[in-house]
């Protein structure tokens, strides 16, 4: 007579691939803890919102060097067409400094003398730029009380 095995285990209990399973499937297996999802996308959110943040910050950064020189332009523009309207009794050279004046019937003057070479001879109401012909013949404001 042949003897039938009875074996204790559930056939409910036993895994087929025990290797696939998501979890630790004997006693001497890795301890395997399900994640908490909240915490790990709450982990994802703060890093993106810190990265945005910084990345924000470098263009807020480049957009005020933008601006900076967006308003030097405009200010070179504005200097450059106030003096185009003088009457000059000289032709300007590249590269050298003058003087915007305004005279006491409010016409400007472009000079080589600056403000503190006049003494007493100073006939104007007001200095109002120190300037420097460039080569694209606009006129760098060195010094502009008006934009200061």
């Amino acid at each position: 007579m042949q003897e039938i095995i009875h074996n204790p285990i559930n056939p409910d209990k036993v895994a087929e691939n025990p290797g696939l399973m998501a979890y630790a499937h004997s006693a001497g297996g890795a301890v395997i803890r399900p994640e908490d999802m909240g915490k790990v996308k709450g982990k994802s959110v703060l890093a993106m919102r810190q990265q945005s943040e910084r990345q924000l910050n470098q263009v807020y950064q480049q957009m005020a060097v933008l601006a900076q020189q967006a308003k030097a332009l405009r200010q070179r523009v504005e200097v450059s067409e106030r003096i185009y309207r003088v009457n000059m009794n000289f032709e300007p050279i590249i590269n050298e400094t003058y003087y915007v004046y305004e005279k006491e019937n409010g016409s400007d003057v472009l000079s080589m003398v600056a403000p503190n070479e006049w003494g007493r001879s100073y006939k104007f109401s007001r200095f109002i730029a120190q300037v420097t012909l460039l080569a694209d013949h606009t006129w760098e404001v060195l010094y502009n009380e008006e934009f200061e």
